[in-house]
C-alpha cells in the first residue's frame, strides 16, 4: 500500500475572516471543494476552527449498493485525508429498504475525494498540507489567494419561486397517519420531513455566505462536486471518532428565538422544561446508545449531556452527547455502519420508522439527512448531519431544501408544521434577493 506524504507549512494571519473569504473564492475555481467551519461557536470536542480541502488527487463516487464496502476499500487504499459525504439512502445498503420517491437533485450516494491541498485553521494560524507532488505550488497558491477579491455578492440574478412539495393540508394528514401508527405501537417516534424547491440558478458561494450570516452554526459546510453543491448551516454533529473513542450529539427539541432578551431566556427555559421535547430527545438518546452498544466495549456507553439547551442564531435546541469506546476488532466503517443513518433523522425503532418515512414523504432525501465530513489518515473521522442545508444541481437548475420534526403521540400537527417553517426561515431568506 502506497503511503501518501504531505508537505506542511504554517502561516499566521492578522485578518482571519478576510483570508477565509479570499480562500473560498480561490477554492471555488476547483471541481472538488469541502469547507467545514465552526463559525467560532464554542465546542468541546473539535480539532480545528475550520478546514478546507480542494482539488481531487483521487476520488470515489458511487451509488447505494455495496457503497460502504467500496468506501472501506478506498480508505484502506489511500490511508490519507478523505473528504466527502454519505447520503441518507445508504440505509438501503444496510437494511432491506428502498427509496423510490421523487428525486430532483440526482446526487451520487457517496462522494469522497483525496485532496491535493488542505488548509486547517487554529486561532490566528493556518496549517497548509499539500501532497508532496504538489508542494511547489504552495507559494504561488498563497499569492493567488491574497490577490482574490473578498467582496461578497448579495443578490441573485432572478427572484426564485420557492414551492412546497407537501401542501399544509397534506402534511397535516400525513402526520395524523403517522400518529395512528404510533398509537398502534408500530413506532414510538418518526422524523417526518418535507421538501421545498425552486427551479432556477443561484450563486452558490454568495448564497452560502448569506446563510452563514443568518445562522452561524458550528457544523457549517460548503461542498462542491462539479455542478453539485451543498450549502449547509448544520447545528448538529452526527458522529466523531478519535482513537477508540466515539461521540454522537443528537438534536431533538426546538424553540424559536426572540429579540427580547427576557422573552428569549424564557423560551430557552421553557424548552428545557418541556416534557414532550425532552421525551423526543431521550428516545433518540436511547436509540443512539443501542446503536453504539453493538460496537462498544462493555459498559463504555455513557451519556455525558442529556437534553442540554444550546442557543443558535435562529433557534434554541436540546442536544445530548453520547460517548463510547470501540472494541478493537471494529473498523471506522463498521462504526459508521452501526449507527447510520443517525437516529435524530429517523425515529425509533429505526427500521420501522424509515419504512414509514419512505412511504409518507414526497421526496427522496438523498444528501439531506446524510452527513458531510472527513476521515484522517489514521481513520479518525468527524461528520455533521445535513440539515438546514440548501442543495443545488446547477446542470438541472434545481434547488432544494428540506426540513422536518419528530412526530410522537403527543404532537400537534399544526405545531409541527410551524416548527418546520421556523427551521426553513433562514434557508428561504438566503434564497431571496
Amino acid at each position: 500500500m502506497y503511503h501518501f506524504l504531505r508537505t506542511h507549512q504554517h502561516i499566521k494571519l492578522k485578518n482571519i475572516e478576510q483570508f477565509k473569504r479570499k480562500l473560498l473564492q480561490w477554492a471555488n475555481t476547483f471541481q472538488e471543494v469541502v469547507w467545514l467551519d465552526s463559525n467560532d461557536y464554542h465546542q468541546t470536542y473539535s480539532n480545528f476552527d475550520a478546514i478546507l480541502a480542494v482539488d481531487a488527487f483521487s476520488r470515489l463516487q458511487i451509488g447505494v449498493y455495496q457503497g460502504f464496502d467500496a468506501l472501506d476499500r478506498y480508505t484502506k487504499a489511500t490511508s490519507d485525508w478523505l473528504f466527502g459525504y454519505l447520503s441518507y439512502d445508504l440505509k438501503n445498503d444496510l437494511e432491506d429498504l428502498e427509496s423510490s420517491n421523487f428525486d430532483g437533485l440526482n446526487f451520487p450516494d457517496i462522494v469522497f475525494f483525496q485532496p491535493k491541498k488542505i488548509f486547517m485553521f487554529h486561532g490566528d494560524e493556518v496549517s497548509i498540507h499539500y501532497l508532496n507532488e504538489f508542494s511547489s505550488a504552495i507559494e504561488n497558491d498563497l499569492k493567488s489567494i491574497r490577490n482574490q477579491s473578498d467582496a461578497v455578492r448579495k443578490k441573485q440574478s432572478k427572484q426564485l419561486e420557492i414551492k412546497s412539495r407537501t401542501p399544509k393540508p397534506s402534511y397535516i394528514q400525513k402526520v395524523k397517519t403517522l400518529q395512528n401508527h404510533i398509537n398502534r405501537g408500530d413506532v414510538y417516534e418518526a422524523n417526518f420531513c418535507q421538501e421545498f424547491y425552486a427551479k432556477g440558478t443561484l450563486d452558490p458561494l454568495a448564497t452560502f455566505y448569506k446563510l452563514q450570516a443568518r445562522s452561524a452554526p458550528p457544523f457549517a459546510a460548503y461542498f462542491k462536486n462539479g455542478d453539485h453543491y451543498a450549502l449547509s448551516a448544520s447545528p448538529e454533529r452526527y458522529l466523531k471518532k478519535n482513537g477508540n473513542k466515539v461521540l454522537s450529539q443528537p438534536i431533538k427539541g426546538t424553540s424559536r428565538r426572540s429579540n427580547n432578551a427576557h422573552e428569549d431566556l424564557e423560551l430557552r427555559m421553557n424548552l428545557e422544561a418541556n416534557i414532550k421535547e425532552r421525551s423526543e430527545n431521550v428516545m433518540i438518546v436511547d436509540l443512539v446508545r443501542n446503536d453504539l452498544s453493538r460496537i462498544a466495549q462493555k459498559g463504555s456507553v455513557k451519556v455525558d449531556e442529556l437534553c442540554e439547551p444550546y442557543t443558535f442564531a435562529q433557534v434554541h435546541h436540546l442536544i445530548s452527547t453520547v460517548v463510547a469506546e470501540i472494541k478493537d476488532d471494529f473498523s471506522s466503517i463498521d462504526v459508521i455502519k452501526s449507527t447510520f443513518p443517525m437516529g435524530s433523522m429517523t425515529g425509533a425503532p429505526k427500521i420501522s420508522a424509515m419504512k414509514l418515512i419512505d412511504r409518507l414523504e414526497e421526496s427522496k432525501r438523498g444528501l439531506y439527512s446524510g452527513a458531510i465530513g472527513y476521515f484522517t489518515p489514521s481513520m479518525d473521522f468527524d461528520f455533521n448531519v445535513v440539515i438546514r442545508s440548501i442543495l443545488y444541481n446547477a446542470s438541472k437548475s434545481y434547488i432544494s431544501f428540506s426540513v422536518g420534526s419528530a412526530i410522537t403521540s403527543k404532537s400537534i400537527p399544526e405545531a409541527e408544521y410551524e416548527e418546520c417553517l421556523i427551521k426553513a426561515q433562514a434557508l428561504k431568506e438566503s434564497l431571496e434577493n
